[in-house]
């Protein structure tokens, strides 16, 4: 994994953060290059203000859900794979969540290994 990949997690849990920080770290993600935002709001802003390889956003956040923030990354035209990481696996959520152009779906609860697999399949689409 390149180490100037830089990488966003969204998630309102400061554990689930950290969680995900430590398996990117794993993964080989310099945490230099690992942002981090607490709501959707925060997601939204960091995104369009930050260039990154790979956003992981998870959907149950206060201030602003994260499908809607991955609508309004991508109705301001970024197109920055993004993983969603969340406790909603129902079939019809993971279907709204790819029509609103999520990259890949990840449910909660996850190992390291399904996460480090999604990650890296997500990246090297991109190099």
């Amino acid at each position: 994994m390149k180490q100037d990949v830089k990488v966003l997690v969204v998630d309102d849990s400061t554990i689930m953060r950290k969680v995900i920080i430590g398996i990117l770290e794993q993964v080989g993600i310099n945490s230099l290059n690992i942002l981090q935002a607490a709501d959707g709001e925060e997601g939204v802003q960091t995104a369009l203000n930050s260039p990154v390889h790979l956003i992981l956003m998870d959907w149950n956040m206060p201030k602003m859900l994260g499908i809607d923030a991955l609508k309004a990354i991508r109705a301001a035209g970024n197109k920055t794979p993004i993983l969603m990481v969340t406790t909603e696996g129902e079939k019809q959520n993971v279907v709204t969540a790819i029509q609103a152009g999520a990259t890949n779906y990840l449910i909660k609860p996850f190992n390291a290994e399904d996460l480090r697999e999604k990650v890296e399949q997500i990246l090297e689409v991109r190099t």
